[in-house]
C-alpha cells in the first residue's frame, strides 16, 4: 500500500484555530471527502490522521472519522501526557485499535519541554500499549529532543517534518549535525513531510529541498523514513501532486524495494497499520 502518514482534518473554528490567522486558505473545513479525490489521483491507498488540536475531543473526532472513512488506517491523537491519571486515560483509549500513537505540539512549548519529568512520566506509559510518539519540533529544539529519545531506547519515536529545518534561509549546518545524531538512535524514524511550508511559500524550487533530503536519507536510510504530505497545511505553499512528484523524482534511481518501503512499507510497520 501507498500510505500518507501525515494528514490533518478539522472543522474550522476561529477561536481554537488562531494559528491559521496568516494562512487564509486553511480557514475552512478540511475533511476526508475534501481530499479523497486528490489521494486517489496520487495513488494513495490510506492515510494516518494526525491531531491538530490539543484535546481529547480531537482524538475522539479523528476516531469517529476513521469509523466512516476506510482511507484512514490509523490515528495519532492527543492526550495529556502530563496528567497524573495518564495510565487510566491510556487504558480508556486502548479500546480503539485505530489509535496508533500520540503527539503533543512541542514546537510551541519551552525549549526544555521534552525533558520535563511530568512529560517523561507520561511517555514511559506508551510502550506497554504499543503506542508510537510523534515528535513535533523546530530545528532549534533538536538538542533536547536527542536527549529525550535517548532516555527511552525501546519507545518508537518519529520526527515530524524532518524537525522543520530553515529551508527558507538555506540554513542547515546545526540541523544536519543534530539530525545525524538523532538517527544514531535505532528507535527513531523520520517523516519526510511538511517541508513545503519551511521554504519560501510558493516561491521554492525543487532543488532547494535536495540537500535536506540528502541529509535525512544518508542519516536514516530507507528503512526509517516515511512519506507524509502534511495536507492541508501544504496548500499554503503548493499542491499535493507537486510534493509527491518531487519525492518520486528524487527517488527515481533508488531500488524499487526502497521506494516501496518509503511510500508505504515503513508506515505499515511503524504504525502497525
Amino acid at each position: 500500500m501507498t500510505i500518507d502518514t501525515h494528514i490533518h482534518f478539522w472543522k474550522y473554528n476561529k477561536q481554537r484555530d488562531a494559528w491559521m490567522d496568516d494562512m487564509k486558505i486553511l480557514q475552512k473545513d478540511y475533511l476526508p471527502e475534501n481530499v479523497s479525490l486528490t489521494l486517489t489521483r496520487n495513488g494513495i491507498d490510506g492515510c494516518v490522521a494526525v491531531q491538530a488540536d490539543q484535546s481529547e475531543l480531537e482524538t475522539h473526532f479523528l476516531v469517529e472519522l476513521a469509523k466512516t472513512h476506510p482511507i484512514i488506517k490509523g490515528v495519532v491523537g492527543w492526550i495529556d501526557l502530563q496528567n497524573e491519571n495518564i495510565g487510566e486515560r491510556l487504558s480508556y483509549f486502548s479500546q480503539y485499535p485505530v489509535i496508533k500513537g500520540w503527539r503533543h505540539i512541542a514546537q510551541g512549548e519551552p525549549h526544555d519541554f521534552l525533558l520535563r519529568k511530568s512529560f517523561q512520566r507520561g511517555i514511559s506509559y506508551l510502550q506497554a500499549y504499543g503506542y508510537t510518539y510523534d515528535v513535533l519540533i523546530y530545528h532549534h529544539q533538536l538538542q533536547p529532543a536527542v536527549e529525550f529519545v535517548s532516555t527511552f531506547p525501546d519507545q518508537k519515536f518519529i520526527i515530524d517534518h524532518c524537525a522543520k529545518p530553515d529551508i527558507k534561509h538555506k540554513k542547515m549546518d546545526d540541523w544536519k549535525i543534530l539530525m545525524r545524531e538523532m538517527a544514531t538512535h535505532p528507535n527513531v524514524c523520520c517523516k519526510i513531510s511538511g517541508l513545503f511550508t519551511e521554504a519560501a511559500w510558493k516561491e521554492w524550487t525543487p532543488a532547494e529541498f535536495y540537500p535536506y533530503l540528502d541529509t535525512v536519507f544518508d542519516a536514516f536510510g530507507t528503512d526509517r523514513l516515511l512519506f507524509g504530505s502534511d495536507w492541508p497545511v501544504l496548500l499554503v505553499s503548493g499542491i499535493y501532486v507537486q510534493w509527491k512528484s518531487l519525492l518520486e523524482k528524487y527517488m527515481e534511481n533508488f531500488a524499487e524495494e526502497d521506494r516501496q518501503k518509503f511510500f508505504g512499507g515503513n508506515a505499515e510497520r511503524f504504525y502497525s497499520l
